[in-house]
């Protein structure tokens, strides 16, 4: 009876952090527009998602590109949270960068296109970068 009890208690609390589950909408872009050899920034905004329990990665060629910032967690008042990376980079032909985001138990890579840039004013009328895994 007992371990009846606790099967029920585990799949209870199972399904119940799944109903609070809300995947993030990820934007991938450079601060200026993509040039070949032009000083750039790298950034993966990533938002609307719950639980806070996350981890972005800014990849080059799929190896993390190290010494990227990252904005404090922050959530809005539906508890939706957001956060933001980024990274110097110089961007060459034939590399490949994207943003790695673990949400939950897989992640998934959205990639950098290069003639793709955000205004802030206009940021939030733009489309989310869909995932390439």
């Amino acid at each position: 009876m007992r371990l009846l009890f606790c099967l029920a208690a585990l799949v209870a609390v199972t399904f119940g952090q799944d109903a609070n589950h809300t995947p993030p909408k990820v934007m991938v872009y450079s601060h200026d527009p993509g040039e070949f050899g032009k000083a750039n920034t790298l950034i993966c905004h990533v938002s609307g998602f719950h639980p806070p329990d996350i981890m972005i990665q800014l990849m080059k060629d799929d190896e993390e590109i190290r010494n990227a910032e990252q904005t404090d967690l922050a959530f809005k008042k539906n508890w939706r949270f957001h956060l933001t990376k980024s990274v110097p980079f110089t961007p060459k032909e034939g590399e490949k960068y994207s943003c790695k985001v673990t949400h939950g138990l897989t992640p998934k890579q959205y990639a950098w296109e290069r003639n793709r840039m955000v205004w802030p004013r206009l940021q939030q009328h733009l489309f989310f970068t869909s995932p390439i895994s």
